[in-house]
């Protein structure tokens, strides 16, 4: 099935973003609703419907061929339900089959956030023409997407490619997933705080402790900043390099708010790098930042969807 119009929907905890994808990854209409995080799940789907409700009253809805997902996660895109950390009144909602029978029965792909951005940096950003990718969000979780041999791998849930949860500290603090020593248990931006903060990191007056704040005092000297953020990028490095010897890819590519600390981040992390990926064909693993900023889960949802289609992008 071939259409030049997608309707994606770019699911989290703060709020449900919706637009028109045309087949050039310009955004015809968008519409967007905070996200009732706190309610029950009807409430939640009744915001995604007043979403889908405004995209459908512009005039290139009858253009719009199918719909493409992109949630926080865990999602299951075998049964088309979502259970995202952050969106507690939703624990295995039918979301697929609920947003279909909103829009009269049109075609539905649904991934985890993490496939979505990678699909969007693969397409139109800095996976662009690469057939072996990583790409990553480090933000207030770590999440990530894989493209194996050119094309977009989200596996048979839309989950493949979860970097944030593979262990890199084998006796490391106990992660919420239940696991030990994640990589998001270390390298998320609260965790880089957290770590900050214990380690005798003090805020300036304006008592701002995110992990943005301790990007700003690295960059100004502070050594204690600098070290958490090093300690970050050693797990991200590590999980990284895991990842390239499992599946050989060409480039990582990192986005999400702690990306922005630029250098502060990048510069230890290819350092890191250099150290754990030292088996010759994953030595030459091109690291960069991500390029498609904060529209890349509705670009990408539309990405996923069309290759789901295969009318390809």
């Amino acid at each position: 099935m071939h259409t030049d119009l997608v309707a994606a929907l770019d699911i989290g905890g703060t709020k449900i973003a919706g637009a028109l994808v045309a087949g050039d990854g310009g955004l015809l209409a968008r519409a967007q609703r905070p996200t009732p995080a706190r309610a029950e799940g009807g409430a939640v789907m009744a915001a995604v419907g007043e979403v889908l409700d405004e995209l459908a009253a512009s005039p290139e809805w009858p253009r719009a061929g199918a719909v493409g997902i992109g949630s926080a996660g865990p999602v299951d895109a075998k049964a088309g339900t979502v259970s995202p950390v952050n969106i507690p009144g939703w624990r295995d909602y039918p979301l697929v089959s609920g947003v279909r029978e909103h829009v009269g029965g049109l075609p539905v792909t649904l991934v985890g956030d993490g496939v979505a951005m990678t699909a969007a940096e693969h397409w139109q950003g800095a996976a662009r023409g690469r057939a072996g990718a990583l790409c990553m969000v480090v933000s207030t979780g770590v999440g990530g997407g894989l493209v194996l041999g050119g094309r977009l791998h989200p596996g048979p849930t839309g989950n493949a490619g979860h970097i944030g949860h593979i262990s890199v500290d084998l006796d490391g603090d106990p992660c919420p997933c239940g696991g030990r020593g994640c990589v998001e248990r270390i390298a998320s931006g609260p965790n880089i705080a957290r770590r900050a903060l214990e380690a005798g990191w003090r805020p300036a007056a304006d008592g701002d402790t995110s992990a943005a704040a301790v990007a700003a005092a690295a960059r100004d000297g502070d050594p204690v900043a600098a070290a958490s953020f090093g300690r970050a990028a050693r797990a991200l490095a590590a999980g990284i390099a895991a990842t390239a010897t499992l599946v050989e890819i060409e480039i990582a590519v990192i986005g999400g708010g702690v990306a922005n600390a630029g250098d502060v981040l990048f510069a230890p992390l290819r350092e890191a790098l250099d150290e754990f990926a030292t088996l010759s064909f994953v030595r030459g693993l091109e690291v960069a930042p991500a390029q498609m900023g904060t529209d890349a889960g509705l670009v990408g949802a539309a990405a996923a969807c069309w290759e789901q289609l295969g009318a390809g992008a």
